[in-house]
């Protein structure tokens, strides 16, 4: 218990400082709010008079301590392009980007740990699936994008290409689509994964108690099961806290390959405009989910790993 209260200290911690840093770089940073909502009208004057409204002139530290506490009130401010609330408009888009991860997340989870623990006891073919193996992990995530759009898109017309369907008019086929755009996350890291747990079960599988346990008679896929894949996933769910926090860079990319109106689409275009408040959003969004993830994979770990256990309680 002391250890979880300790980590969630540690979470809040570090998003207060990437916070803070996030709003003084964009506060620093050349063109302020003020210029990029007048453009090409501005003047001296009224640049002076703007930023006199929205509080520009006062000292960062105010600013930044108005903005956090708008930020935990559901108040990120106001998008210079589109003149709305930020989080109105960016609601939506973090929701589709959401259910991408955690869909890419799953398929990732579902197939590499199954996977692994095959391939871990199997001999035959061995060249033949470490080859398959480095390939998947060579292919980006994009060209993987491209090919399954073809394929399935182009070639088999499960979907269209390009089209994202609404979600309140055809929830299937909006399913299926984000289905495609998972796969193309998750392949490169199902391989990546699917080889960190072949490796660390066979080291477990050499180790003492796993022989003796086989030479009283224990059925090996039950010592497979029961004792040797809980003492190899500490380092295999740390790595897929990584891959959770990775996911979310890798689909501001496939959504750009299927056009899906996600954070991704949404931060690109607003880096364009010089949107600073839905840009300065989405960083600190993003922020949180990676150290979110860092966060969960410490405590799955420490309930797995009783040595850890003993250390928290320190």
């Amino acid at each position: 218990m002391k250890y979880a209260f300790k980590r969630v200290i540690t979470l809040l911690a570090t998003m207060l400082i990437v916070s803070f840093l996030t709003f003084a770089a964009f506060a620093l940073i050349s063109g302020d709010t003020a210029t990029a909502m007048l453009g090409t009208s501005a003047t001296p004057e009224r640049l002076a008079a703007l930023r006199e409204e929205l509080g520009l002139n006062r000292p960062l530290p105010v600013r930044y301590g108005e903005w956090l506490f708008g930020f935990f009130a559901g108040d990120m401010g106001v998008s210079t392009s589109y003149k709305q609330p930020v989080w109105d408009i960016l609601a939506p888009k973090v929701g589709l980007t959401l259910c991408l991860s955690l869909t890419g997340f799953l398929l990732i989870t579902a197939v590499s740990i199954p996977l692994g623990l095959w391939s871990a006891g199997r001999r035959r073919w061995e060249g033949a699936r470490t080859a398959a193996n480095q390939l998947c992990m060579a292919v980006p995530p994009f060209f993987t994008g491209i090919l399954l759009s073809w394929v399935f898109g182009v070639g088999l017309k499960w979907f269209v290409p390009g089209q994202f369907p609404d979600v309140k008019k055809d929830f299937f086929g909006a399913a299926v689509y984000m289905l495609f755009a998972a796969a193309a996350l998750s392949i490169p890291r199902i391989a990546m994964t699917v080889r960190m747990l072949r490796s660390t079960v066979q080291e477990e599988m050499g180790k003492d108690y796993v022989r003796t346990a086989i030479s009283r008679g224990s059925n090996r896929g039950s010592v497979l099961r029961r004792h040797v894949l809980k003492n190899a996933l500490p380092p295999v769910v740390t790595f897929l806290a990584q891959t959770m926090a990775e996911i979310v860079a890798g689909s501001i990319v496939v959504e750009q390959v299927f056009v899906i109106p996600g954070l991704g689409q949404m931060l690109v275009t607003s880096i364009s405009n010089r949107d600073y408040p839905v840009v300065q959003a989405i960083v600190v969004i993003l922020a949180f989910w990676v150290v979110l993830a860092g966060t969960s994979a410490d405590l799955i770990n420490q309930r797995l790993d009783p040595r850890l256990r003993l250390g928290g309680a320190v």
